[in-house]
């Protein structure tokens, strides 16, 4: 079981990262790294919550079934339903604050319970590397979100 914590700063309202995060059109794979296009399926949606599979090809193809809450103010939950790597139990954390300025302050807590050999060594792997790659791919994301306007 593996747990990574990275946060970052960006220069836009918390309620504009929340919508890019909870945004599963087409446009999504130019803001987060994670969820390219092959693998993005919504399997239903509400308004607080979708039900989506979302991966891609690192690690030799990840995907992932997750339900998203965003029915808390300023936080997006995603708890795994099924994948090829990591089981029940696991989820992504957003926490999205004002940072006092007029920006944001985003916080992302990701845990793992990996189900299957792949899913173990990327677990090693992300115990060994995870805080530098998630802190990047925040990082791009945050920037993307800024550069959009």
């Amino acid at each position: 079981m593996g747990d990574v914590r990275v946060s970052a700063t960006g220069k836009f309202p918390p309620e504009r990262f929340v919508a890019a995060l909870t945004d599963f059109s087409a446009e999504r794979e130019k803001l987060f790294g994670n969820s390219q296009g092959g693998y993005l399926k919504v399997h239903g949606q509400g308004p607080d919550w979708a039900d989506v599979t979302e991966g891609s090809t690192a690690g030799g193809g990840i995907w992932q079934r997750y339900r998203y809450d965003w029915s808390r103010p300023g936080e997006v939950r995603l708890e795994v339903l099924d994948s090829n790597t990591f089981g029940k139990g696991s989820y992504w954390e957003y926490h999205v604050t004002p940072d006092g300025s007029g920006g944001s302050r985003v916080a992302l807590h990701i845990h793992r319970n990996p189900t299957s050999l792949r899913g173990r060594f990327l677990d090693l792997a992300l115990r060994l590397v995870g805080k530098r790659f998630f802190d990047r791919d925040l990082r791009h994301t945050i920037a993307a979100i800024e550069a959009a306007g």
